[in-house]
């Protein structure tokens, strides 16, 4: 069922950012959860900036409840038409990946880039030394490496070396 889920979610992901990006909508992640009439599918989307700018610490675009209501319906109609989720009935629930929304590719530490974050790091191959959680505010990308600022210094690491991340909602 693993398997069968993982070619969902690819279907599902190019299904929604097919449909994303004639509006200017982005797919930010898709999960798949459930078993038998309580499957739930979950689809994140938000708006960014043109041109992969920093997304602005006060009044960020973001998508609006009529973006996940559009998506919703197009997407819905299409997975239904197309029979992507075969046999039992689902949930289709659209949203916001929120304020502390999880950061899963590269290009996402660039556009958050003066935000806090929280970050987990896969422990150094050459083996106990460095920090693996981190807090701090994202300085931006170079390449594949990203800038955190923790404490009074910035703290250097590559994305593959990420194990998980998210935003970190400040007062």
């Amino acid at each position: 069922m693993a398997g069968n889920r993982e070619s969902i979610i690819e279907r599902v992901t190019a299904i929604a950012e097919r449909v994303g990006a004639g509006e200017g909508i982005e797919v930010v992640n898709v999960e798949f959860v459930g078993g038998g009439r309580n499957r739930v599918l979950r689809l994140f989307i938000d708006r960014f900036p043109p041109d992969g700018q920093p997304v602005p610490l006060v009044n960020p675009p973001g998508a609006t409840l009529e973006d996940c209501e559009l998506m919703s319906h197009k997407v819905g109609e299409i997975i239904d038409l197309e029979d992507v989720i075969p046999g039992d009935s689902y949930q289709l629930e659209v949203s916001s990946p929120g304020v502390e929304r999880k950061l899963l590719k590269l290009i996402d530490f660039q556009r958050f880039t003066g935000h806090q974050a929280k970050v987990t790091l896969k422990p150094p191959a050459d083996g106990p030394g460095g920090q693996t959680h981190l807090v701090g505010v994202l300085k931006g990308v170079t390449g594949d490496v990203i800038h955190l600022e923790a404490g009074n210094k910035v703290i250097d690491f590559p994305f593959e070396q990420v194990l998980k991340s998210g935003l970190m909602f400040r007062w």
